[in-house]
């Protein structure tokens, strides 16, 4: 192909993704095109766009579920004084049953509630549910046949991680708990603003 022709394609794919809100797959990007389009040079036009945007206030990063153009972190607190809002708040319960679901899954409800000590409400789990970050996979051949847990390309999406094998050892999240805070709300209001 001549080298006008990939600048074309490149500039296609950059625009596509630069007016997205959402990531997009390589399969969808290559809906973008009425020839077809190798997988393989579509990579490297995406390695290329995200080249080009190094060093810039935005870059291009592949998630779970495709490329999205994003700001980076350090302009965060600039772009928060735009449209200052609070981050969602959410109970210890919720994210303690995040994180078991995150870094044990697929997991039913009986095994949440075996590791946290304490019954799961179903609140909890509408709540996770809700925002799109856990879905039932299947059922566990058991008495019953209770749901199994696990999260979603959109967990993975809004923590800006391209899979599970990006998630925080788990010894590095013990500094993220606060012991006997009066508004332990707040707290995890603050460690997932961090984390966004």
């Amino acid at each position: 192909m001549e080298n006008t022709d990939l600048n074309h394609l490149k500039t296609v794919v950059e625009t596509a993704l630069l007016v997205s809100t959402e990531p997009i797959s390589v399969g969808d990007l290559k809906k973008l095109f009425s020839e077809p389009i190798s997988t393989a040079l579509l990579n490297e036009l995406l390695y290329d766009i995200q080249a080009d945007w190094q060093g810039r206030g935005v870059e291009l990063v592949k998630l779970a579920s495709g490329w999205r153009f994003r700001a980076r972190a350090e302009f965060k607190p600039y772009l928060d004084r735009l449209h200052p809002s609070r981050p969602p708040r959410y109970s210890r319960a919720v994210m303690e049953t995040l994180a078991i679901i995150a870094y044990r899954q697929p997991v039913t409800r009986g095994d949440i509630e075996a590791i946290r000590g304490v019954s799961v409400s179903t609140h909890v789990i509408q709540t996770l549910s809700e925002r799109g970050w856990i879905e039932v996979i299947g059922h566990k051949e058991v008495p019953g046949r209770p749901g199994l847990y696990a999260t979603t390309r959109k967990f993975l999406d809004d923590l800006s991680l391209a899979s599970l094998r990006d998630l925080p050892p788990l010894t590095d999240l013990g500094h993220l708990i606060v012991p006997d805070l009066p508004d332990l709300d707040s707290a995890v209001a603050t460690v997932e603003s961090s984390t966004n």
